[in-house]
């Protein structure tokens, strides 16, 4: 390998050390309920974050809970060496796709049937650390 090849390989490695993510598949929550919770926790600091889960009332807010917990798990372990209240996690990305659907027949009035769709979504979250703050 090149000097310039590795040097960027590097580079690439060191930006890549500076984010984690978690996904979250086939959760079985509308994905429209999910992104009203995940529009709350996108762009801020982990602890707010955590706190604002912590305290919704909503179901989807528990699962995206676990999954902040996760990322922030996955990040510690890239960079075993740094400390987390230091490093400043926030919430880099979060998105929430639409997922698999289960078509399922609610009988109808006069013999007829209207499909239901039981939708899921699949939730990732970016976390990512802001230390060019730090000087």
């Amino acid at each position: 390998m090149g000097s310039r090849k590795k040097q960027m390989a590097d580079a690439i490695k060191e930006g890549k050390k500076q984010v984690a993510f978690a996904k979250l598949n086939n959760c079985p929550t509308s994905p429209r309920k999910m992104r009203l919770v995940a529009d709350l926790v996108r762009g801020e600091k982990v602890e707010k974050a955590l706190n604002i889960l912590k305290f919704s009332q909503k179901e989807a807010s528990a699962r995206l809970e676990k999954l902040l917990l996760s990322a922030i798990a996955n990040w510690q372990a890239k960079n075993e060496d740094a400390d987390v209240e230091s490093a400043e996690l926030f919430v880099k990305e979060i998105r929430v796709d639409g997922g698999s659907m289960l078509k399922r027949l609610r009988p109808a009035p006069q013999g007829r049937a209207h499909r239901i769709r039981k939708r899921s979504n699949h939730v990732t979250l970016v976390v990512g650390a802001n230390n060019n703050t730090q000087a």
